[in-house]
């Protein structure tokens, strides 16, 4: 029992000693290892001492705070349209000229109904600011107009919405659009620019070249500029950086409250130069209640036009110290109705005195539309007073696109009609038509323009295709897409054969072809 009892104990002690022998060499061989790599790093960059990084401290100033407080409020807009170009007479051969190109220039370029080419679709961006939680924001018209679809992206969302346009100011280059968001909106407190002097603190934050929330800052450099023969467009003018798609963006001061909107830069090289000009704040709040008002901006008109180089010893020459020379009298307007004759000197409107042109401008476009007002005017040096209507601007410089806008786009004439569950417009064609257009079919529709973003666009139906069935039902008429339209429903697939021009003939009629497309009604 005793030999038993050592033998145990001889095993014991023998683990132990394994134990520990196996325990130094792994501690053995760490150090040795350490050292190796060590003596190599030395070796790399002898003396060196390892860099440490500190506990991150966000130090913050006035500008951080600025920064995390507005770009919640500033949105990312990205309009796209297709311009409808019409193909340039003089890239065209004359008479005579025939120089061997035509054939190619129809097949690129030519479409089968009025020669005008397809057009890719064209993409902008652009910069707002939300003013209202329910999703209003304030951008520039120059970002907005006339697009066929404007979408916007908040700072705090990943979601893409989609915006319409409320309304627009082209004087003021201002717009007002509209989404609809999941939540309330975080809107910005908007400032008073009257307040602002020339060297205050100015940030603008908007997407620069698409760059998102992209902030910068500087100073204030002048008020009041006037860029251009814009009667209402005053600007701030700043040195903080402003760059192709800054455009709608806030301009705020150092409290963060909106003071401007950016609207352009003065440049060479089509970016930041040192000098960007905003609409002053106050501008477009009358600007934007206006619109959530009326859908429009109305302002009063007489009908006259004034030069605005007249200096004061032109007034002193003609024996007064205050007024405004009348230059034009627009025929058939209201100051020509009152007997207004050029050269006569608008001393005051309803007994104030009249500073300068822009004061009896800006007067006259507050006045109510139909209202009446006084004016002491200064003819050859006699006093005479005058009542005058003050009209909408627009109506009495109707012929005036930078005033009421370039005239609508008449419809062809014949038989067009809106196609709600396609989106696209159509129109009967002529036999005439048919003919000089080597069109064999005697039957279709022509496909007049296509709504962007529509189900007719999604399957790929084109400008100037003639529609010549739809589900096998022969279509010679609109009122034959009608009777087939009724009896669709979400949810319902369709199939249209298409005639499509490609390339001319030797005779120089469109070559057509003729295919399917189709897809399946969205459901609601």
């Amino acid at each position: 029992m005793r030999l038993l009892n050592k033998m145990r104990e001889q095993k014991l002690l023998s683990f132990a000693l394994l134990l520990l022998t196996l325990t130094v060499g792994i501690l053995i061989g760490t150090l040795v290892n350490t050292g190796a790599h060590a003596a190599r790093g030395q070796v790399a960059a002898p003396g060196a001492t390892p860099l440490k990084l500190p506990d991150p401290v966000q130090i913050g100033n006035e500008f951080t705070r600025l920064a995390k407080k507005l770009e919640p409020s500033v949105v990312n807009i990205t309009a796209d349209y297709t311009p409808k170009e019409a193909a340039s007479k003089k890239d065209e051969p004359g008479e005579g000229d025939d120089d061997g190109l035509e054939p190619f220039r129809r097949f690129f370029h030519g479409s089968p109904f009025g020669d005008s080419p397809r057009a890719l679709r064209r993409e902008q961006s652009g910069s707002g600011f939300i003013v209202d939680p329910n999703g209003y924001i304030l951008t520039n018209n120059h970002v907005v107009e006339k697009m066929d679809r404007i979408r916007v992206k908040l700072h705090t969302d990943a979601n893409e919405y989609r915006a319409r346009v409320i309304g627009f100011d082209r004087e003021t280059d201002l717009a007002v659009i509209k989404i609809d968001p999941k939540s309330p909106l975080p809107p910005v407190t908007v400032g008073n620019s009257d307040g602002i002097q020339v060297g205050d603190w100015a940030v603008a934050i908007g997407s620069p070249f698409g760059l998102e929330a992209s902030v910068t800052a500087g100073i204030v450099s002048a008020t009041g500029r006037e860029i251009g023969a814009a009667q209402f467009q005053q600007f701030i003018q700043t040195d903080a950086a402003i760059n192709p798609g800054n455009s709608g963006g806030p301009l705020l001061d150092i409290k963060g409250d909106v003071i401007g909107v950016n609207t352009m830069i003065a440049t060479q090289t089509g970016a930041y130069n040192g000098i960007g000009f905003a609409l002053p704040i106050n501008m477009a709040v009358r600007v934007y209640n206006d619109i959530i008002r009326n859908g429009r901006v109305t302002r009063g008109s007489i009908g006259i036009s004034w030069n605005k180089n007249d200096k004061p010893d032109l007034l002193r020459a003609l024996g007064v110290d205050h007024g405004v020379i009348v230059g034009d009298v627009k025929r058939g307007g209201p100051a020509e109705k009152a007997g207004l004759h050029p050269d006569d000197i608008i001393l005051s409107m309803d007994g104030k005195a009249i500073k300068d042109g822009d004061d009896l401008v800006n007067r006259v476009a507050d006045s109510p539309i139909g209202s009446v007002a006084s004016f002491n005017v200064d003819r050859g040096g006699k006093r005479m007073d005058f009542k005058i209507t003050i009209l909408d601007r627009t109506e009495v410089f109707k012929d005036r696109p930078d005033i009421a806008g370039e005239p609508e786009e008449q419809e062809p004439k014949g038989d067009v009609v809106s196609q709600a569950k396609f989106g696209m417009k159509i129109r009967t064609l002529s036999d005439a038509e048919r003919a000089s257009k080597g069109l064999e079919d005697k039957h279709g529709v022509v496909v007049t323009s296509v709504d962007a973003d529509s189900f007719a666009e999604e399957i790929g139906i084109q400008e100037n295709d003639v529609i010549v069935s739809i589900n096998r039902e022969t279509i010679a008429s609109v009122d034959d897409v009608h009777r087939i339209q009724s009896r669709l429903h979400p949810g319902d697939a369709v199939a249209f054969r298409v005639m499509r021009a490609f390339g001319t003939n030797p005779d120089r009629t469109p070559r057509w072809n003729s295919f399917f497309v189709s897809g399946t009604l969205a459901k609601k």
